[in-house]
């Protein structure tokens, strides 16, 4: 078993502390930094690294920082992934995905049985942040693109690769990747891993964003709203 890490950037270099983070856990740094597409960045890093069945693979966002010290990072990972019906994990997502597509649309609910939301996260700095916590870890329908994790066999059996309805290069891939998984019936799953991101995500308004979600409610509109099963 291998494990890899794909960061899709527009840097050369990644921040020592996230580099130095994924050597310390073991795994191999792929820096995606010229790539037309998030969707070919990963598609190409998993086809040129033969990413194998039982292989470990990240895609993560490069302005993040893991909090979790490494032993407990693999075990979270590696316990959930020994699963077979494990899909993706990821650290924000929900369990109910709604007509609007937007898997976030509940945030502003406290958290509890009302509130599909799973998951936490923080934003900012070290030294100046804020903590999001969307809900208790658990099973998803769909996550965040933030950090998601896959054994190789899952990712070799979804379609990685920018379809053909999204006219955006650079959104909307987690919805779409998480979401197949979903499908296949496999579960996607929060896990307690703490990350600080130093975007705050304020995608809603970029028109590529929403052009490539109206896109994906017209793909599966007759499959929303997606739901965890219970």
């Amino acid at each position: 078993m291998k494990k890899f890490v794909f960061i899709p950037s527009r840097e050369d270099s990644l921040s020592a502390a996230l580099t130095n983070f994924f050597k310390r856990a073991g795994f191999t740094i792929n820096l995606l930094s010229k790539c037309s597409s998030i969707f070919e960045a990963f598609s190409k890093g998993i086809s040129d690294n033969n990413v194998k069945a039982e292989d470990i693979v990240i895609f993560c966002h490069d302005d993040i920082e893991i909090l979790t010290n490494t032993e407990d990072f693999n075990l979270f990972i590696e316990n959930e992934l020994d699963k077979e019906d494990t899909g993706f994990l990821g650290v924000a997502g929900t369990k109910l995905l709604k007509q609007s597509a937007v898997w976030w649309e509940d945030v502003n609910k406290p958290p509890g049985p009302l509130n599909p939301l799973t998951g936490s996260v923080f934003h900012g700095t070290k030294l100046s942040m804020s903590f999001n916590y969307y809900g208790q870890f658990g099973e998803a329908v769909v996550l965040d693109g933030l950090f998601l994790c896959a054994k190789g066999k899952t990712l070799n059996t979804i379609n990685l690769k920018k379809p053909s309805v999204f006219s955006g290069d650079w959104d909307f891939y987690d919805i779409y990747y998480t979401t197949q998984t979903h499908l296949k019936g496999l579960k996607n799953k929060t896990i307690p891993i703490q990350i600080v991101h130093q975007s705050i995500g304020e995608l809603a308004g970029r028109e590529s964003w929403h052009a490539n979600r109206e896109a994906y409610i017209r793909k599966y509109f007759d499959k929303l709203p997606l739901s965890v099963v219970t």
